[in-house]
């Protein structure tokens, strides 16, 4: 990679970074309002299940999926100078996209009763899932269609929008929870307010980056070739992905089977999700801003044969989400308890549901770099267009993931995200494995290197971290200003000790960085 690409791919890290940062703290801010009206008991847990059905169908079909199989074809025909068709290739799936996501959705509100069934009785009110599942299921179509417009954006190197867009949504919900919960008077009611808010909201986030693609040397049109082989390629490499979503996201499914029908309906699924929720904030500020900015570079690097500059790339990202994730998982770790309550007990979120979230956030911290590891490796071997692999690991992933949730559940909510932190664990390391016959040495010592200096450093930061949120918390107790002196403070001292011993442990990614802003800075002047 030459020093003008590495620039640009700095300052496209470093800015879809802040972006993504600031949609994942206007998350937490939509969960900290939702779990002030709701809390995590009751009929919220219908709530969950009737999102996380659609959820799941938009992973098998919609945004990632058609991401996935769409930038690697759509790059190579620009880099081969094929604009015309490219753009051709863009909008036949555009519109194929709509057309076939409108039928599902009419299918799935016919099938609605069946499938929420599976659940059993959430939050003890399946008619009230089955209505909301309703009302949530068209954003499947919405986000199919940002797919194409998103993937379309990222070949382009046009992050910057696509990772604002959900700060819009975020935005959209808050309002309407906002203005719209407190003029309802019936729990049923409040969680309609909540379903159109996310409708509404997806629609905002659909809507958003589409003048953006008025700037490129090319536009969507009202056509929908058939013929073009390019297309059934998309459509071809769309089924492991696919598959492998699939697999991928039914583990989610099998563990709110388990939460629901086997550990609490009214309690376990929602204070999973409460708990994933805050799992994934530096997952999606650190993780998914590297690799998404990465896979079109590895596309255009699988399109070039370029080997080398593909090995090197892999290892870097690998790197670097190692350097970032492996001490945010050990600090989220032992201050679950108190970053739980500093975020959520407040309204009708009790403090004796505080613990609950608390122990399933700290047992999915455990699995958080290996979840990063797993996100980019996939990429990677989707750029090779070789799809099939990460399906295959995805279907192994699947049985060992309900073996290990059969087994964990008996430890209570806790145990379900424990089960998903170990399938991660040997997911992320089969897939390593098989990247390696693939691409030959990918710098397996020198990642291993880099992680054992990483989790050196990561446990000086825990022990730092958890006890300056000790002592301030039994010097200044638990108002809401009190506690969020003690969990920032202790961040911040988190940070420093983080970077004081990367740097006595000569952690070479501090380096890397350091280097990464020097660059941003000097692509600003």
């Amino acid at each position: 990679m030459d020093e003008r690409s590495g620039r640009r791919l700095a300052r496209s890290t470093a800015i879809f970074s802040l972006a993504t940062g600031v949609s994942r703290v206007m998350g937490l801010i939509r969960e900290m309002v939702a779990s002030y009206y709701f809390g995590v008991g009751g009929k919220i847990n219908a709530f969950t299940i009737a999102f996380q059905v659609p959820n799941l169908f938009r992973a098998l079909v919609a945004d990632f999926a058609l991401s996935a199989a769409f930038i690697p074809v759509f790059t190579e025909l620009l880099e081969r100078g094929d604009r015309k068709r490219a753009w051709r290739v863009a909008s036949s799936l555009f519109w194929l996209v709509l057309l076939v996501l409108t039928g599902l959705t009419a299918l799935f509100v016919l099938l609605a009763p069946w499938i929420i069934g599976l659940f059993g009785n959430p939050g003890g009110d399946r008619h009230l899932a089955v209505g909301l599942s309703r009302v949530l299921f068209p954003i499947v179509v919405l986000l199919g269609v940002s797919g194409i417009v998103v993937g379309v954006l990222n070949s382009y190197e046009r992050f910057t929008v696509p990772a604002l867009s959900p700060v819009f949504w975020n935005l959209a919900i808050i309002v309407g929870l906002v203005i719209g919960v407190p003029h309802t008077h019936t729990i049923d009611a409040k969680l309609y307010v909540y379903a159109i808010s996310i409708l509404v909201g997806t629609l905002v986030q659909v809507l958003l980056p589409l003048p953006w693609l008025r700037g490129l040397d090319g536009r969507l049109r009202v056509v929908i070739d058939w013929r073009d082989p390019a297309v059934w390629r998309v459509l071809r490499l769309m089924v492991p992905v696919t598959l492998g979503l699939g697999l991928i996201n039914f583990n989610a499914v099998v563990d709110s089977i388990f939460a629901s029908r086997l550990i609490d309906p009214k309690l376990a699924p929602t204070a999973i999700d409460r708990a994933f929720r805050l799992y994934m904030l530096p997952q999606g500020i650190f993780s998914v801003a590297i690799t998404t900015v990465l896979f079109p570079a590895l596309a255009r690097l699988a399109a070039r044969d370029d080997r080398a500059g593909f090995r090197d790339t892999v290892a870097l990202g690998l790197r670097q989400i190692a350097f970032l994730l492996i001490p945010a998982g050990a600090v989220s770790a032992v201050l679950a308890e108190p970053i739980t309550r500093l975020i959520y007990q407040r309204g009708a979120f009790e403090p004796s549901q505080t613990p609950v979230v608390a122990g399933a956030l700290a047992a999915f911290s455990a699995g958080l770099f290996f979840n990063g590891a797993m996100l980019l490796l996939n990429r990677a071997f989707f750029s090779l267009q070789s799809n099939w692999i990460p399906t295959t690991v995805a279907l192994g992933n699947l049985g060992l993931n309900a073996a290990f949730d059969a087994a964990f559940y008996r430890f209570g909510t806790w145990g379900i995200p424990l089960a998903t932190s170990v399938v991660n664990i040997a997911g992320s390391t089969v897939l390593l494995v098989l990247m390696r016959r693939r691409l030959g040495r990918i710098q397996f010592g020198e990642i291993a290197d880099s992680i054992g200096r990483i989790v050196v450093a990561s446990a000086c930061v825990a022990g730092a971290a958890y006890g300056v949120w000790y002592g301030l918390d039994r010097a200044l107790g638990r108002s809401t200003g009190a506690q969020l002196v003690s969990v920032f403070v202790a961040l911040a001292a988190a940070t420093g000790v983080y970077l004081l011993a990367s740097r006595a442990l000569k952690v070479r990614e501090l380096g890397a960085l350091l280097a990464l802003l020097r660059r941003f800075q000097r692509a600003d002047t």
